[in-house]
């Protein structure tokens, strides 16, 4: 109605409009032609010439985690964060990968992984559709130091996600049928690993690291000789012996309080009983000796895969942040000597790196290249002068500034989800850290002098005590590393591919 009313206002003002004549104006005088100055176009190079200064970086806030111990002895560790409905909830167990005998390598992979394979009343579809019922995909890992299963879960639904978890940590089935389907699909994927050769050197770094029987000395899911051997027995007795509430932690996170995690612990794990304490951590390995060259054969390769290292440090080592300064410097970023040298100067591959693995016990020094074939005995040759070059050519101010920048501004990384803070939470776990840990990681980095990273640097970062591994065309190998004079070359015989039964 509105709008029909204005249109016919609207036409009677137009119509009255055309019937009067407008007055005539006198025609104006044009105004004098102004002369016209042209500006520049500005220089589409000109700003390079002026760096900007960086804005003022954002401030670093780390969660908080808080414990409190159950009367059965079990762990509890919560980070609350509110923000979303979402809670992490999850069980780490103490004893991980280094617990397994030496006989039944691949045991702890193999048990952990039966637990998600039947609970309580559940066989392995209803297990799983048990859980998607609730929106969850649970994830499992098993480590050195222990394992950890859990899920993201709505807030809603942490009651019900609770009561699947204790029936997967409390109740597991251990079905034979499903631990031999487990089993072949094991044997499997170590026929897959046995073909890379990434793989390869690490199973030969860490026997060469550490040393064959140490409980660090061989990778995770064993070979497939030793998977071939192990019985549903083996994994109910690993399973057993090495967990029980006193080896194990209840973790939650996001959408929780301690208050209410203690609570569902008592709830659903309050009667787990279990004489399973903690493991103690595996002894330091034998002191490294001098420096060693091991060779995978795996002729036809296109590039050679480089591994150089030593033990490193236990978790908690008074040396442990500068060391990881150190290491940062020689090849842990982008702009680090090894990499700057490996790839950006020489291009002998795509990246080169080094860290410092973080374990209960004393970790590896590992740096890594995948570098092109032709070029084997140089590349290796550029590690070992870089190694020697931290002592000639102490690292810088600038250096060292470049790598505490790095690793401190990588930690909201690991805390962006509940998922992070989760496995964050059982990484303090494993290790018997405190919880104010990544706090004092933090201050540990900032207040690391030059002079203390110099001098692990200098300490730890000795070629002479290197141990090196190179996968690859043994001939080219040979032929390109002995000119290089770094002692005999020993070459290591890979577990057979396929179990000794087939």
């Amino acid at each position: 109605m509105h709008r029909r009313i204005l249109t016919a206002l609207l036409t009677l003002s137009v119509a009255g409009c055309a019937t009067t004549r407008p007055a005539e104006t006198p025609a104006e005088t044009a105004p004098a032609a102004q002369p016209q100055t042209q500006t520049p176009a500005p220089d589409a190079e000109a700003f390079r010439e002026q760096q900007p200064k960086p804005g003022k970086p954002p401030e670093l806030v780390l969660p908080t985690f808080e414990q409190a111990k159950l009367d059965n002895g079990l762990t509890v560790i919560v980070s609350t964060r509110k923000e979303l409905p979402l809670v992490f909830v999850g069980i780490a167990f103490a004893a991980g990968v280094s617990q397994e005998p030496a006989a039944k390598l691949g045991i702890a992979d193999l048990s952990y992984r039966m637990l998600l394979e039947g609970a309580g009343k559940r066989d392995t579809v209803a297990l799983d559709n048990a859980f998607a019922d609730l929106g969850v995909s649970p994830a499992l890992s098993v480590d050195p130091d222990g394992a950890f299963v859990g899920a993201r879960v709505l807030t809603t639904n942490v009651d019900a996600a609770m009561s699947l978890l204790s029936d997967v940590v409390l109740r597991p089935t251990f079905d034979a049928k499903a631990f031999e389907r487990r089993k072949k699909q094991q044997l499997g994927e170590l026929v897959r690993r046995m073909g890379d050769p990434n793989f390869l050197a690490q199973q030969a770094y860490y026997q060469a690291v550490f040393g064959a029987d140490h409980p660090y000395g061989h990778t995770s899911g064993g070979t497939p000789k030793t998977v071939e051997s192990l019985t549903l027995a083996d994994a109910k007795n690993f399973y057993t012996k090495n967990t029980g509430p006193r080896a194990a932690a209840l973790i939650m996170t996001g959408d929780v309080t301690l208050q209410q995690a203690v609570e569902w612990g008592k709830k659903y794990f309050g009667g787990w009983k279990g004489g399973a304490v903690a493991p103690k951590p595996p002894p330091a390995p034998p002191a490294p000796p001098r420096q060693q060259v091991r060779v995978v054969p795996k002729p036809g390769l296109e590039q050679t895969v480089v591994l150089v290292g030593r033990p490193g440090l236990a978790a908690g080592h008074p040396d442990e942040y500068p060391l990881e300064l150190a290491t940062t410097v020689f090849g842990g970023f982008f702009g680090s000597r090894l990499n700057m040298n490996i790839r950006e100067d020489k291009g002998y591959s795509y990246g080169a790196n080094a860290h410092l693995g973080t374990r209960l016990g004393v970790g590896p020094l590992t740096a890594y290249a995948a570098v092109r074939q032709d070029v084997t005995g140089p590349a290796l040759n550029e590690f070992i002068k870089e190694l020697a070059g931290i002592k000639s050519n102490p690292i810088t101010e600038k250096e060292l500034a470049a790598a505490r920048e790095g690793l401190i501004r990588a930690f909201p990384g690991a805390f962006e989800t509940v998922e992070g803070l989760g496995g964050s939470a059982a990484q303090l776990y494993f290790h018997r850290r405190p919880m104010d840990e990544f706090k004092r990681t933090v201050e540990g980095l900032e207040n690391a002098s030059a002079a203390e990273v110099q001098r692990v640097a200098e300490s730890y970062l000795d070629p002479a005590n290197m141990q090196v591994v190179l996968v690859g065309d043994p001939l080219v190998i040979q032929e390109q590393v002995t000119p290089l004079n770094l002692g005999k070359l020993t070459l290591v015989e890979t577990p057979a591919s396929e179990p000794a039964s087939k």
